[in-house]
């Protein structure tokens, strides 16, 4: 038996293609409608915000796409990230089962979303935009585009959930010393958060709001482009970076996935790692296990209704064929504020309905208590949402000594959770509670989708 923890790759063995799985899905996904005129969307209704670059990749069924030398080489700050086998976690849990974790949160934005952050930068850069607007739930995703728009001389602005604004003061300080200008949403600055504000003078803002604030503020000049860190099928693709490293480190430890997890919100993360194992699935129903981690609070996937709608509130952004908990919907003010999102990835919702992904909810409560065990074994403290992954990883290690079963188990940490102490500090002092969806909220949300 090997004694090595960490399986590495070097600097050359970077992939230098992005992995397409539109190319390998059993059933492709409905167009994006168009929100006005509800008719499929052209290349050219993107244009006011993206660039031609990601709208072509948001299109694209082609399996592999050229990752471009620049952004192949700012991959290198951080890129290959290590496989670690989690012995310790093994230990503790008396399991047969081998536990690998992913961990993305040694990337300089301490999270996965980097490496699409730097992609998205690099195509505006390329198509002469000045200035990138754009949401974040917990902060990982502006604190990774400012930092992007500073390697690509870019300004960036950030319309932060005003939740995750007040409960994670130093995530905006990164993203300011990165240069971003950050505004907590809802707010004055844009007609959507001024509307909100008026009905709900308090809102704590959700990622929809945000999204509608960005997504004005994107369109309100050709200098200013909109970026997304999730649900998109281009951010997905350049999140397949991910799961390539994983599968050559896997191989190169002789090992082969039986169980992939991963954290979900609107799908950045899970989607790229677990892509490039879809088409073992597809092949093989029974050769692996891929599991989609979700909040009680938020459970788009396990109780959303799989349905065209906005990606944000104000309905200025295109239809959307998802699992949806529907556009109004204002999830509570969980730590996990990376997984607040109404909707999801239609790439992984297609997968949901196809039994590719099988998805699952937890409360807060029980991913805290997760994460505490993971800390105390392998010396690293999860982000919230990764956490979510964590507590699959040590369920499924659990049924395997139930069971007696040597299964290879591994999951995503895609970020560490040093700026959410805060959240940790409530949890070890009894404070953090648990909310699931109640039935009569879902149904009144979802009462208000529109009609297509």
């Amino acid at each position: 038996m090997t004694r090595e923890v960490k399986i590495l790759l070097s600097e050359e063995e970077i992939p230098r293609a992005w992995y397409n799985v539109q190319a390998d899905m059993p059933n492709p996904l409905k167009p994006p409608l168009h929100p006005a005129t509800k008719q499929p969307l052209s290349p050219e209704d993107l244009q006011a915000i993206f660039p031609m670059d990601l709208i072509k990749q948001e299109a694209s069924t082609t399996r592999w796409i050229d990752i471009p030398d620049e952004v192949r080489e700012i991959y290198r700050l951080y890129r290959p990230t290590p496989l670690v086998r989690a012995r310790r976690l093994e230990k503790a849990l008396q399991t047969p089962a081998k536990i690998y974790f992913k961990n993305e949160g040694v990337s300089p934005a301490g999270s996965h979303k980097l490496n699409t952050a730097i992609a998205q930068a690099y195509y505006n850069k390329k198509a002469g935009v000045k200035r990138l607007a754009t949401e974040t739930g917990a902060g990982q995703w502006g604190t990774a585009l400012s930092m992007a728009c500073q390697f690509f001389g870019l300004e960036c602005t950030v319309y932060m959930v005003k939740v995750s604004y007040h409960q994670k003061p130093y995530r905006r300080s990164l993203m300011e010393i990165f240069g971003a200008n950050v505004i907590p949403s809802p707010s004055n600055t844009t007609n959507a958060g001024r509307s909100v504000l008026a009905q709900d003078p308090d809102s704590q803002g959700s990622l929809g709001i945000a999204i509608s604030e960005a997504v004005e503020d994107a369109v309100s000049s050709d200098s200013v482009n909109y970026a997304l860190g999730s649900v998109l099928n281009h951010v997905l693709l350049h999140q397949s970076i991910i799961g390539l490293e994983t599968k050559a480190q896997l191989e190169k430890a002789g090992e082969k996935a039986d169980i992939v997890i991963g954290c979900c919100g609107g799908g950045s993360n899970f989607g790229g790692f677990c892509a490039p194992f879809v088409s073992e699935k597809v092949n093989d129903p029974s050769s692996i296990k891929l599991i989609a981690v979700e909040p009680t609070a938020c459970p788009t996937l396990t109780r959303g209704k799989l349905a065209y709608d906005f990606g944000d509130t104000a309905g200025l952004t295109p239809l959307i064929y998802m699992h949806t908990l529907g556009r109004n919907f204002m999830p509570p003010g969980i730590h996990a504020g990376g997984l607040r999102y109404h909707g999801d990835a239609p790439i992984l919702c297609q997968l949901v309905a196809d039994n590719i992904i099988d998805p699952i909810a937890y409360n807060q409560t029980k991913i805290f208590e997760a994460a505490i065990l993971f800390a105390r074994s392998e010396g690293i403290v999860p982000a919230p949402e990764s956490a979510h992954a964590v507590a699959c990883a040590i369920d499924e290690a659990l049924a395997c000594r139930e069971a007696d079963q040597q299964k290879t188990i591994v999951f995503n940490l895609s970020g560490h959770g040093h700026f959410d102490l805060a959240a940790y500090d409530k949890f070890l002092a009894g404070k953090i509670k648990d909310y699931p969806l109640p039935e009569d909220v879902l149904e009144k949300s979802l009462a208000e989708l529109p009609e297509i």
